[in-house]
Formats: structure tokens, C-alpha cells, sequence
């Protein structure tokens, strides 16, 4: 978005922010137009937007709207959100932290495994009974997808950057899209991110097994869970040979599969 594009949008957030002192663009949210901190007359203040058009980006800042109530307790609240025809904003509540580190030697781990039990332990909102999870059962084997099914609220965006970490607690951030489905399934994506930073398939078990969802889980939805996300990021991949972390997680993906089927 150019510069002439984002003067409509600061104008729209504007009542909300009052006299905006300075606006620094981040890198946080791709599923987003725009994201960045704002300092201004009536506190710091980090906005997310997307162009007010049918799309998966409307789609997914409109859902992160709804959950928010429901998720405050693990990610930053929502103060406002605007919109009018060109334009749709959220303005959230900002917390100093820093990315987490998915490495073997991390101190962050436990925090991280702590947030996924934070999430899994939230009431399932009303507006979640219409997000069942079905992006991976188009890779699913015959009749395996009813194994990802569940009444669980799911983060699945998992990866170093949507966790943070600050000095007395972690947040989840970029609620871009959740969904309801099996419990275990942000434990699992949990894994191949793991794998892909560094942990051997054991080890990145090892971490997840800290989590009631991937515990209590039937052993064969976790194998067809992890066949069908082999598979998908393997597609993802191939479509996008020039995009070196979609190869990683491909291959961190294929070396879990390579682990269970031993």
C-alpha cells in the first residue's frame, strides 16, 4: 500500500488515536495491508488493517475481531475497530515482549507449551460453532478427516513470532484465523515448527506431550494428522519453489511422518 492509500485509514482510526505522533510500520500479521505501532494522543496503540473488500483478508480481520473477547486472557486486548468503505482496522492494546526462540536449547519452551494449555483450556465462543477446521482434510487419507474434528478453540498459526514473550508472561498474537476442531492440533503444528527450528522429531514430541490435547489424542488421528500436513506442505512448497521457509517446513513435516511410521 502506498503512502496515498494509508492516509484514508489514518484518517478513519484517527477519533480512536486522537493527534498521531509517529507510525511505525512492522512486519507482524501477512495476512494483512496493513500493521503497525502508532504512538499517539491517546496511547500507544497497534493497528491491523486490511482494503474493505470481499476477500480472505477481510474474512480473517473480521473473524480476529469476534474472537478477541473470548481470548483476552492469552493475547492482547482489542480497544476499537473502525471501518467504513475503504478500510477496516483493529486497534489492540500493546505488549512489550519480544519473539519467542523455537530453538532446541530455548528457554522459551516452556512459556510456549504454556500458552497452547492456556488456549486449549478457553471456553469455546458462540461465533466458533461456524469455524470448524477443515484446511487439512482436502490432504487427508479416505475417510481420516473426521479424526481432526472437534469442539477445541485453535490457534494453528503457531510459529516464533505469534508467540511472544515478555518478562512475567507470553501472549498468542495474530489471531488471524481460528477454528474449532480436534484438541490436539495446534500441539502438532506445534511439532513440525519445532522440527523445522532445529529439534529432532523426538524431542518436539517430547514438548508437545506437555500438552493435554496431544495426550489425550487417539494415536491414529495424530498419524493421519501428520501425513495430511506432510502432504500439504509439500504441495505449498512445490507451488512456491523460490520460498526457501515453505521448503523447510516441507521437510520438517515429511521427517515427523518419517519418525512415526518407523
Amino acid at each position: 500500500m502506498s503512502d496515498i492509500d494509508t492516509e484514508a485509514l489514518w484518517a478513519l482510526v484517527r477519533p480512536h488515536t486522537g493527534e498521531q505522533h509517529t507510525i511505525e510500520p512492522t512486519s507482524r500479521g501477512n495476512g494483512s495491508d496493513v500493521t503497525a505501532l502508532v504512538q499517539a494522543e491517546h496511547g500507544p496503540v497497534f493497528v491491523k488493517a486490511c482494503a474493505n473488500r470481499p476477500g480472505g483478508r477481510r474474512a480473517s480481520i473480521i473473524r480476529e475481531r469476534l474472537v478477541n473477547p473470548a481470548v483476552q486472557s492469552v493475547s492482547p486486548a482489542l480497544r476499537w475497530h473502525a471501518e467504513n468503505d475503504d478500510w477496516i482496522a483493529l486497534g489492540f492494546e500493546v505488549v512489550e515482549g519480544r519473539s519467542s526462540d523455537f530453538g532446541p536449547e530455548s528457554k522459551d519452551l516452556h512459556a510456549v507449551v504454556d500458552v497452547l494449555n492456556r488456549i486449549a483450556a478457553l471456553p469455546l465462543p458462540n461465533e466458533a460453532g461456524d469455524w470448524q477446521e477443515s484446511r487439512w482434510d482436502r490432504f487427508a487419507g479416505d475417510g481420516e478427516a473426521v479424526l481432526f474434528e472437534g469442539e477445541t478453540l485453535l490457534f494453528t498459526d503457531i510459529n516464533p513470532d505469534n508467540v511472544m514473550i515478555g518478562e512475567e508472561r507470553a501472549w498468542a498474537v495474530d489471531w488471524s484465523w481460528p477454528t474449532r476442531g480436534a484438541a490436539f492440533i495446534d500441539p502438532a503444528c506445534l511439532v513440525v515448527q519445532l522440527i523445522a527450528a532445529g529439534h529432532t522429531p523426538e524431542s518436539a514430541e517430547y514438548w508437545a506431550g506437555s500438552c493435554k490435547g496431544w495426550t489425550d489424542a487417539d494415536t491414529r488421528a495424530i498419524d493421519a494428522f501428520a501425513a495430511a500436513t506432510a502432504r500439504m506442505n509439500r504441495v505449498f512448497a512445490e507451488r512456491n519453489p523460490d520460498a526457501a521457509w515453505l521448503q523447510a517446513m516441507a521437510d520438517a513435516a515429511q521427517a515427523w511422518v518419517d519418525h512415526r511410521i518407523r
